[in-house]
């Protein structure tokens, strides 16, 4: 089993024996802790998972990803006394999203940069930790944090994949890696921050890099050897070669001139999937397009299969059944990776098996899941790039300009989605599906000077353009255009049954229980407690950090528990700083655990005050524009729109670095930061383009002093 780096991993050993003693019940001494003896998770309990209430076995808890818990101990009449029981502290203070999988008195969990946990669940015990060792400077291949959404349990063995694209299955008592495979080409921008699925004895793992120009598809391993099984191709690739699959001849039909191949293509499967044992069918969610531009990637127009898909697969084989394009000439980032639930709906009179999705791009879609029919679908948020789905065909209606290929388009939602990665939850009993939405505008504009980059962001539109103002009031104006709400969705009427709005755009993932409560953790830090069928607020709790991740809950020794990670982090304040500058961005990541009765406290942080301290700014006005487009080509994926961080980067306008030119190149063009994933521009920058990115930093630090 591998450690963290020696040093982060005293101090932070140091750290949690000292918050143990504060919020963990001491434990009679005896000797390093172990993990129980596993009980192997089958086949047959994972499509069983349903009678097991007191675990969570898989990432929506049963193939058919409800994220609903039969638990009812806590209810809305005592969740005044819900408190923390306990507490653990992981390394790092990245974003944290993964959904915690519980298997018979045994938590695991994955932290950032793919690190993993196992952990005694009544007490916070940690039982093992596995270190993948992702080079820091596989950073630069990410699009949004270096994230990892968890693993999948499975006989007596933990998968994860990393975000340097391995795929290891651990041993689920010691934590030491029983077999490694490398699921992506390392030549290529590709990441892995998605949870595996194990179905019928396969492992099942997507991947990311879209937005740095790969092609995608999803791969099927054996749990037991690790072998290779199958690969699904979502997008064709040189139509001049084989295609890997009859289902891309196709697809390929649909790509209409250019070579979209030498641009990557997109369609990474790099989240949702789901499964149904009765039909046999596997259903995973397909990216966007790389690059964004359809103009660009297929300049001849068409649909570009199976990019923003839902795409029913046979897990034995992969072999394509059907699939249904919820955005065609995908144009947006609206990818439809998004979580897909199955359920049993009464529709027209008649009892109907259906797939649900909330993707992106605004509509929430209710399929036939057996064929991939059209039913319905309506807008859950503002929606402004389609006027409606025709209802006989399925296919939206697209407004004139809309794919900016001639002028620019303020579009809604924005490419983070009416809805991104945070889990939904659907409740049978109230038949609402409980959404994480999201309201936000975004200027799309075509780069004019597009090439495909060697490193950064390959989108095809104007990231200066699309940048927001720098004018202090329009930006205020701006800000209060974002809007976050938790949306409670009635899939038969295609309604919202209510609402409730939030501060921030950027919040946590769902959970339903019998109990008539939904959890949500939230960007200003708290985790809430709403009455399942009214919205109406009934209790909430101070993480000190904000939280993206989705709760779960279980039960031990007769009494449930409702566990969640907090820890701040993500694409949207790697991006879009200003946006969530109300944020509760905490410097600590934690796994929180609650339970009735609960009486234990988080220590209190100390308050960081920063410095703004810019050296005088003496660059040309021009030199500070070139900086401005160097900026948002190559920067503001990590350090922020218009040079404002988030709360998990630098902001750069703070940065020591920024007031010497020497220490700037270092860091730009030497990777005098490597090790902390910053690495070396050189192979796009020179010294005065570096120099015009550090002007541009400077003057908005000035803009800052000023208002």
């Amino acid at each position: 089993m591998s450690q963290f780096p020696p040093g982060i991993y005293r101090r932070r050993q140091a750290v949690s024996i000292l918050f143990a003693a504060l919020v963990v019940t001491a434990l009679p001494a005896c000797g390093p802790p172990r993990a129980p003896a596993p009980l192997p998770v089958t086949d047959a309990r994972l499509l069983a998972a349903d009678s097991e209430p007191q675990n969570w076995l898989s990432h929506g808890r049963t193939y058919d990803e409800r994220r609903y818990s039969p638990l009812r101990q806590i209810h809305a009449a005592n969740i005044a006394g819900l408190g923390l029981a306990w507490a653990f502290e992981l390394a790092g203070n990245r974003g944290l999203e993964a959904t915690p999988v519980v298997v018979d008195g045994v938590i695991y969990i994955t932290g950032n940069w793919s690190r993993v946990y196992a952990l005694r669940a009544l007490t916070g015990e940690l039982l093992w930790q596995y270190d993948p060792e992702v080079p820091p400077q596989w950073a630069v291949n990410l699009c949004c944090d270096v994230v990892n959404r968890g693993v999948a349990v499975w006989r007596d063995r933990v998968y994860v994949g990393t975000l340097d694209g391995r795929l290891v299955a651990l041993d689920a008592g010691s934590g030491k890696p029983v077999w490694s495979v490398q699921t992506t080409p390392r030549d290529k921008p590709y990441s892995i921050t998605g949870a595996p699925r194990v179905v019928k004895g396969k492992v099942v793992i997507g991947n990311g890099g879209a937005e740095m120009g790969v092609r995608g598809y999803v791969s099927a391993y054996d749990a037991g050897t690790g072998e290779l099984a199958w690969r699904f191709y979502t997008v064709p690739g040189n139509p001049a070669l084989p295609f890997e699959n009859p289902a891309l001849k196709m697809a390929a039909q649909t790509w209409k001139g250019g070579e979209w191949w030498q641009l990557g293509g997109g369609g990474t499967v790099w989240d949702s999937m789901s499964y149904d044992a009765e039909l046999d069918l596997l259903y995973i969610g397909v990216g966007n397009g790389s690059p964004w531009s359809h103009k660009l990637r297929s300049p001849g127009g068409g649909d570009n299969l199976f990019l923003s898909s839902i795409v029913a697969l046979r897990p034995d084989t992969g072999e394509y059944v059907w699939h249904y394009q919820t955005t065609p000439g995908e144009s947006w980032d609206y990818t439809a990776t998004q979580q897909m639930i199955l359920a049993e709906l009464a529709i027209e009179g008649r009892s109907r098996k259906v797939i649900m999705q909330a993707p992106k791009n605004g509509f929430f879609y209710v399929l036939d899941r057996e064929t991939g029919a059209f039913l319905s679908a309506e807008p859950y948020v503002e929606v402004n790039w389609a006027s409606h789905i025709d209802p006989h065909s399925g296919r939206p209606v697209i407004r004139p300009g809309a794919r900016y290929r001639d002028q620019p388009f303020l579009g809604r939602p924005s490419p983070f989605g009416g809805h991104n990665w945070h889990s939904m939850s659907y409740s049978p009993d109230t038949g609402l599906v409980y959404i994480p939405a999201m309201d936000l505008p975004f200027h799309y504009q075509q780069d004019s000077d597009f090439e495909a980059q060697v490193m950064g962001v390959n989108l095809g539109i104007d990231g200066a353009a699309a940048a927001m103002p720098e004018d202090s009031e329009i930006r205020k104006a701006i800000k209060a255009m974002l809007k976050g709400r938790l949306v409670a969705w009635d899939p038969v009427r295609q309604r919202a049954a209510w609402t409730v709005e939030q501060r921030n755009p950027w919040n946590g993932g769902t959970l339903a229980t019998a109990g008539g409560l939904v959890f949500q953790g939230n960007g200003q830090g708290e985790f809430v407690a709403y009455a399942a069928g009214s919205g109406k607020r009934l209790w909430s709790f101070d993480a000190q950090t904000g939280i993206v991740a989705a709760p779960v809950s279980f039960a031990l020794a007769g009494e449930q528990y409702v566990a969640v990670l907090a820890g701040w982090g993500g694409v949207m304040p790697l991006l879009l700083g200003e946006a969530v500058a109300e944020s509760a961005a905490g410097k600590v990541n934690r796994l929180l655990v609650f339970k009735l009765g609960g009486t234990a406290q988080l220590p209190v942080l100390e308050a960081v005050e920063r410095q703004l301290n810019p050296p005088p700014l003496t660059a040309p006005a021009a030199v500070v524009r070139r900086g401005k487009v160097l900026y948002h080509r190559f920067c503001f994926a990590c350090h922020g729109d218009s040079a404002v961080a988030g709360g998990v980067l630098a902001d750069l306008r703070y940065s020591a670095f920024n007031r010497q030119a020497q220490a700037w190149r270092q860091v730009v063009l030497d990777g005098a930061l490597k090790s902390r994933g910053m690495v070396s521009f050189a192979p796009v920058l020179d010294p005065e383009d570096a120099e015009a990115i550090r002007a541009y930093v400077i003057e908005r630090a000035h803009s800052v002093t000023s208002h």
